[in-house]
Order: C-alpha cells, then structure tokens, then sequence
C-alpha cells in the first residue's frame, strides 16, 4: 500500500512540474469516457466500454456544469435534469474542481488535461484516466 501511495505521488509530482495546470482549462470542456482508473492502492481497471459519458460545460467565469449522458446509435443521448454544478479554482500550483448538488460536495484536482485526455485525482486518492468520447459509428 504505501509502494502504491509513493507510486501516485510521483505520478502526481511529474504531471505538476512538467504541466501548467492553467493550460488545462481549455482542455476540460467536451465529452469524456472513462478509460482506466487507478485506485491508491495501486490497482487498475480498465474501462472497455462505457454505457454513460460525461459532459463537462465551462464558461468564461470558471463555473459550469458536469451531466451524465447515455449514448444512442442514433448519435444522440439520454440525460436527466441532474447536473453537477462545477467551479475551476486555481491553488497551490494545482487546478481543483468543486463540485457541487443539493447533496454533496467535493473537489478533485485535474493532474493533467490535452485534447485528448483528461487525469483526475479524487478525494480517496484514485485516479480517473479519461479519454474524449468519441461516437460509435456503424456505417463504417
């Protein structure tokens, strides 16, 4: 366990120093699959596929909003009302992001953002890899 702790700390470390986590923010924006997570224990699961996606909605205030959906073959989605309310905050050399609903709320920090992906820590130490949701296409 403490192998695994020490193993995400330099992850983490190496994502830090090598990124500008303000550059992250133009990155965040879109439509996210869950690709792999790792827990702190250093054990991973891989996501092969994934029935819901996340959209994430920034806007030039740093708030915005992250809402599960479920992809259709049609290329449209399924969604509720429920949205996670969002705020992008800049600390300690880290970008967070705190959530907010009217029954919890939580913050993660972004480890690193590109086009393409997207690394999460949680608050129980996991890491979330995701990668830009991409639509099935069945003509091809």
């Amino acid at each position: 366990m403490i192998r695994a702790f020490c193993v995400s700390l330099v992850f983490m470390a190496f994502f830090n120093c090598s990124n500008n986590p303000e550059t992250f923010v133009e990155h965040i924006e879109g439509y996210w699959e869950i690709d792999e997570v790792t827990l702190k224990d250093g054990s991973k699961r891989d996501y092969n596929f994934n029935s819901t996606i996340d959209y994430i909605e920034i806007t030039d205030s740093l708030t915005g909003f992250r809402k599960k959906l479920k992809p259709n073959f049609s290329g449209t989605f399924e969604t509720s009302n429920d949205a996670e309310q969002l705020k992008i905050v800049l600390e300690n050399d880290s970008l967070n992001l705190y959530y907010k609903t009217p029954f919890h709320s939580w913050k993660e920090t972004v480890l690193n953002a590109t086009k393409d992906e997207l690394l999460i820590l949680n608050a129980n130490k996991d890491m979330y890899l995701y990668k830009r949701y991409e639509p099935i296409n069945l003509e091809e």
